[in-house]
């Protein structure tokens, strides 16, 4: 033993790593013979000084000191059967894919290897076999199928070419070498490997709907629904019974004792309609038109694909841990307020058109503005407003909009019809700075909430109130406008006591502008969901509104 200790300590001293030594005796023995731990270390240690220090294989076992995780002398480890157990009773993994046959086969062939007496560089061959397996396993349960760097490549393209965009990671806290070295000293990993797990944003009720929906698909999926017309409330119609048995599979649709289950559109299926609608981001009006037809008939497939991409993007947002937190999803056109995990409040949001997309990022809303100017991006000034100043140089009086010399305080008001705006039509350079009003007319109405960020996006009140009518909401150049902007001012008054909401209202009556720094900030996240579970438990899906599922679905791996 002193031997043995001898070498690990001069390999601790060779690689700098005089913390790992954590193992002991205990640790050691749970492998073997000493024989069979030293020559084991010799032969990896050996088949390994080819690999590049950064690679899976040689940081793995850097940090376990060089012995076998799986393979021991007389048996494979409690570690390698939990990793089998595990990755075959993942009911989220295509039970055809290479991820889990692989399992199997190395399972199988470690069962052989002890049977026949397998030879040390068999054993340590297989050793290094299943720690690509679960490498590959942990990659996908916790880092997801996503080629975030293809992506992120596409989103450049379309910067290149004009469309201003960005979707800022936040990498998994998930430690799969820790997670290994915390096996090698006797923790379970199955426990390790469970508790890895993402929780946010209803992660493990997504994942039973996938599971749901993996089931649908074994059983035969679902027929296509045909119409001949737009189906309304009461009329007959010949495949309205395809339109029943469409809904009973995704659970739209409860039998009812008084439904003929004929081919007349009655209440009971009218209320499943409404409920599929409502799940779609559909006008539930309990009309099959040709929009709802569509989304029925999208294929179990294609939706088990929406579920898993999402499940993906899950795992790269920002797990928040404070009390509470906003959420905006752009595909929901929606605004959530949690408070304890719980939800509080909610109101319709209008983002950024496909050619302005409202970027995916966190922040943290500190500041509440009342009766606020607007202050004009330069690429607006640039893009609309020099080009109306070309053809009209009072334009900008009907907008209510002022031109002044510069940003700071002393920028003084000037003319816009004294300036000659061809120059700055392109120019990198804008030195004026256009600033609209406070007042009703305001494009920011009359409440703004800061969260300061690179993108200048932040949330705020708008004059075009008959926009949140709309189904579809992408109407902006990348800023999130409120349905209720007064009542979410109400909200955070409840927990910042030097914000008076009755005195607030007052203010808001006048032009006055008024600035708040919060005492108790809240979290933002503004993220980009097409699939999820809300707090009803239900399954939601949205339409892609700015085409990201296909661009990442172009790179998506298959396990």
């Amino acid at each position: 033993m002193i031997k043995l200790k001898n070498r690990v300590l001069r390999l601790l001293i060779g690689l700098g790593l005089f913390s790992v030594l954590l193992f002991g005796e205990s640790a050691l023995a749970r492998t073997g013979s000493l024989a069979f731990q030293e020559n084991a270390s010799d032969m990896m240690l050996n088949s390994l000084q080819g690999q590049p220090k950064h690679s899976f294989l040689r940081k793995l076992y850097t940090r376990v000191l060089f012995m076998p995780v799986w393979m021991h002398e007389s048996s494979f480890s409690p570690s390698a059967k939990e990793l089998f157990i595990q990755i075959q009773n993942d009911g989220t993994l295509n039970k055809n894919g290479q991820l889990h046959r692989d399992s199997f086969l190395l399972e199988e062939e470690a069962q052989n290897i002890y049977e026949n007496g397998g030879t040390l560089a068999e054993k340590i061959n297989l050793e290094f076999k299943i720690s690509q397996l679960y490498k590959a396993y942990t990659d996908y349960t916790y880092f997801g199928s996503i080629n975030w760097g293809a992506f992120q490549a596409r989103i450049s393209n379309l910067i290149v070419n004009g469309v201003s965009t960005e979707w800022v990671l936040h990498r998994p806290d998930a430690d799969p070498i820790g997670m290994v070295e915390n096996a090698a000293l006797g923790q379970s990993l199955t426990k390790q490997l469970q508790a890895a797990m993402p929780r946010a944003y209803h992660y493990k009720v997504l994942q039973k709907e996938l599971k749901k929906y993996m089931m649908i698909r074994e059983t035969g999926g679902w027929e296509t629904v045909f119409l001949s017309r737009k189906l309304k409330p009461g009329k007959r119609m010949k495949g309205v019974d395809a339109l029943r048995e469409r809904l009973l599979v995704t659970g739209d649709y409860i039998p009812c004792e008084e439904s003929q289950e004929d081919l007349v559109y009655d209440a009971c299926l009218q209320k499943a309609v409404k409920h599929f609608q409502a799940r779609n981001g559909l006008k539930t009006d309990g009309v099959v038109g040709p929009g709802t037809l569509r989304i029925l008939n999208i294929s179990v497939d294609e939706r088990i694909t929406t579920i898993r991409l999402n499940l993906d993007r899950l795992k790269w947002l920002n797990e928040r841990q404070e009390k509470r937190h906003v959420i905006i999803n752009i595909p929901d056109f929606q605004l959530y307020f949690e408070e304890d995990g719980a939800l509080i409040q909610t109101m319709r949001v209008i983002t950024g058109t496909p050619k302005h997309p409202t970027p995916i990022f966190s922040d943290m809303v500190e500041h509440i503005v009342l009766n606020p100017h607007w202050n004009v991006p330069k690429s607006i000034i640039q893009k609309e407003m020099i080009p109306k100043l070309l053809r009209n140089p009072n334009a900008m009086s009907r907008q209510r909009i002022e031109v002044y010399t510069g940003w700071g305080r002393d920028a003084e008001k000037v003319n816009p019809a004294s300036i000659d705006w061809s120059q700055y039509r392109y120019s990198k350079h804008m030195p004026y700075r256009f600033a609209q009003t406070p007042g009703t007319h305001n494009a920011l109405g009359k409440v703004k909430f800061l969260f300061p960020n690179k993108f200048s996006v932040y949330m705020h009140d708008t004059p075009t109130k008959h926009l949140f009518k709309k189904d579809k909401r992408a109407f902006s150049h990348g800023c999130i406008r409120l349905q209720k902007p007064r009542e979410l001012l109400q909200t955070f008054t409840t927990f910042n006591s030097h914000i008076n909401f009755e005195k607030a209202q007052k203010t808001l009556k006048g032009k006055k502008k008024k600035y708040f720094n919060l005492t108790e900030k809240v979290p933002v996240d503004v993220i980009y969901l097409t699939a999820w579970v809300d707090y009803d438990g239900k399954l939601q899906f949205r339409n892609d509104v700015y085409g990201y599922d296909e661009m990442q679905l172009k790179s998506f791996r298959k396990w």
